[in-house]
């Protein structure tokens, strides 16, 4: 990877480590489930109205949609709503790297030199420093139910990295439009509809201000800037290669938490994430070790998606 794109791929870590915020800001006002679909809507319906679909397979779209956008979001709003702190959560959930990395190399068939393996071994030891101090503060149902929302993001990330799309920020957009309905449908039936109509209730006081702010942020810059970026540098390399740049958010979501909601950060977490950064410069080749890109074995087939007029 050059220095320009390394330096992408922080500043997506720093965009997605302070969506944790906005996220706590706006579940302070609307329900879960809800808010992934309204979320989602919102850039959905501009983005059917004017931009092309991309030129991917149907089922690499769908499936990035599905992991990316319905399973991770669905899961991760669901654990910090149940009391997952805002911190630990942007921890746990990049239990994503080591899950794109394990997808990688079983279904891509990407090799992985001994920098990788030793930056993503590095990272995962600083997670598991941070996750040992954080865990106490959190209860085993919103724990697992953020695990499952990494692996969500894992599968998106495979199906990205097949898609391969020549225009990225079009898959992202169109990303968007999957997980509206299966989140409608499911907000209706568990959270109802008189529960949903409450949320619209006092959005002109500091709460519902305060979450409109962080609605738009998860969607103009956690969404469009930082998915987009990211999507732009999976078509770019190995999953591998890019996965654990997102090893970085956890360092950017405890400090937030910390700096903004008052939670706890001990000297142990800060060397912790001290660790993480080194685990993903080592991983990524910014330390030397890694200059080559690892590469797949075996490219995936090129496919083509039909034409507009077979559509």
């Amino acid at each position: 990877m050059t220095t320009r794109e390394r330096l992408l791929g922080l500043l997506v870590a720093v965009l997605w480590g302070l969506n944790f915020l906005a996220i706590h800001l706006s579940l302070e006002q609307f329900p879960p489930f809800f808010l992934v679909a309204l979320r989602f809507a919102l850039l959905a319906v501009p983005t059917i109205l004017l931009v092309p679909r991309p030129d991917v397979p149907l089922r690499w779209l769908l499936g990035y949609g599905l992991g990316f956008g319905t399973l991770q979001f669905l899961f991760l709003y669901w654990a910090m709503a149940a009391g997952m702190p805002t911190g630990l959560a942007s921890l746990v959930l990049q239990a994503s790297a080591p899950f794109t990395v394990l997808l990688g190399a079983t279904l891509l068939r990407e090799r992985l030199d001994r920098a990788q393996v030793l930056g993503i071994l590095l990272a995962v030891a600083g997670l598991t420093v941070i996750g040992a101090q954080q865990l106490g503060t959190a209860a085993l149902g919103p724990f697992l139910l953020t695990l499952l929302g990494a692996l969500g993001w894992a599968l998106g990330n495979v199906s990205s990295r097949l898609a391969r799309p020549s225009k990225p920020l079009h898959l992202t957009l169109w990303m968007s439009v999957v997980p509206v309905l299966p989140m409608l449908a499911t907000s209706l039936w568990v959270e109802g509809p008189d529960r949903i109509a409450q949320s619209f209730v006092g959005l002109e006081t500091a709460t519902g201000l305060l979450a409109i702010a962080g609605l738009a942020y998860t969607i103009l810059l956690g969404t469009v800037v930082g998915s987009g970026l990211w999507t732009w540098l999976l078509s770019r390399h190995p999953a591998a290669r890019v996965a654990p740049f997102s090893m970085l958010v956890p360092v950017v979501g405890l400090l937030t938490a910390w700096v903004v909601l008052g939670e706890t950060l001990t000297a142990v977490e800060i060397a912790g994430a001290g660790v993480v950064v080194a685990g993903v410069l080592l991983g990524s080749g910014a330390l030397g070790g890694g200059s080559r890109a690892a590469r797949p074995v075996a490219e995936p087939p090129t496919e083509r998606a039909p034409s507009p007029a077979a559509r």
